[in-house]
């Protein structure tokens, strides 16, 4: 990606236009910040080697069209009826308009239907644009509407349902990795009630634990699960990283990835969202289940490789990074806890 001059020009106007949605003082600013985005991105999309990904990039472009002509024709109605260019929303009808533009372009429940076809069309390193940086400015601006009431408990509910169940039956990586994507942006808007600190938490330890699964797929070029089993058998310590960064961001206990679900159950336990919270820790429970289906049959069983697979293809770079980021995830829980009760 980084070699074409072009698309480094593409990925500095991308950041621009989330920077300018988020830092904007009107509604028609983040507007334009949005487009801003949405235009850097499709060409970064593009990839002559990659036949889906030209649907993958109409797709999201017709989406993200849609999603934000809905958002200024909710601004502009907004406008006429008052004068409130300002970031104030009074009025719940125009509140749930723009929730529900934001929701569309970053793809929660039950606005999903288009991500994860457009995840399976891209590669890897569009994918985690698409998982991670692609969602701070919807995300961001819907911290600033959001008000707990029936709609974004519906959201809720519907994301942590539809991410963890639409995972089950998936063979494709892409697919798992949209519908977990889906899945914790639940939490994340769960996280949006209780105070702004936890959910940006929450997105960046979601963020770490997505890049380095991410980099580590893209090394080895795996797109589907049975690839895992063939895949680094002549060495553990690899797929031992590989699959500990699955599980830690399923949320199993004791590694890094239970930290913000742990303070997220905590936070709604206060409110007293308990339904909520019960809903969410089973969906959870059923996210787990298909990573732990994925690591326990690459683990346990044994798989013949073809010779010329033992040749180890990555760089010392690659494997002392891999085994950072695989400590990170599996002590950051121990000492997050530990300097918490220190203070």
């Amino acid at each position: 990606m980084f070699k074409n001059p072009a698309k480094i020009l593409f990925l500095s106007t991308l950041i621009m236009g989330t920077m300018v949605s988020i830092s904007s003082t009107s509604w028609l600013g983040v507007w334009m910040g949005l487009e801003i985005n949405l235009l850097s991105f499709i060409p970064l999309m593009s990839n002559s080697k990659n036949i889906l990904s030209t649907e993958a990039s109409l797709k999201y472009f017709m989406i993200q069209a849609i999603a934000s002509s809905l958002l200024l024709f909710s601004l502009i109605i907004m406008f006429l009826m008052s004068n409130m260019l300002i970031m104030t929303l009074n009025h719940e009808v125009f509140s749930l308009m723009i929730s529900s533009a934001l929701l569309l372009k970053m793809g929660a429940a039950p606005f999903h239907f288009w991500f994860p076809g457009v995840m399976e069309g891209l590669d890897w390193w569009n994918n985690l644009i698409l998982m991670t940086w692609q969602k701070i400015a919807p995300l961001m601006l819907i911290s600033y509407t959001i008000t707990m009431n029936i709609f974004f408990s519906v959201i809720i509910i519907s994301s942590i349902s539809i991410g963890s169940m639409g995972g089950l039956n998936q063979t494709s990586l892409r697919k798992l990795m949209a519908y977990s994507s889906i899945n914790h942006l639940g939490w994340m808007i769960a996280a949006m009630e209780s105070s702004e600190n936890l959910w940006e938490l929450y997105f960046l330890i979601y963020s770490f634990l997505s890049a380095s699964i991410i980099f580590m797929f893209n090394t080895f070029q795996i797109f589907h699960i049975n690839q895992n089993f063939i895949m680094m058998n002549n060495n553990p310590k690899i797929k031992f990283c590989m699959f500990t960064l699955l599980l830690s961001l399923g949320g199993l206990p004791p590694f890094l990835g239970f930290l913000p679900k742990w303070l997220v159950i905590q936070a709604m336990a206060e409110l007293n969202s308990l339904l909520i919270v019960t809903l969410m820790v089973i969906t959870t429970l059923i996210t787990l289940f298909f990573y732990l289906r994925i690591t326990f049959t690459a683990f346990l069983f044994s798989y013949s490789e073809i010779k010329w697979n033992y040749t180890p293809f990555y760089s010392n770079l690659f494997y002392i990074l891999m085994m950072t980021f695989s400590t990170i995830s599996f002590l950051g829980l121990m000492f997050s806890t530990l300097i918490f009760n220190m203070l």
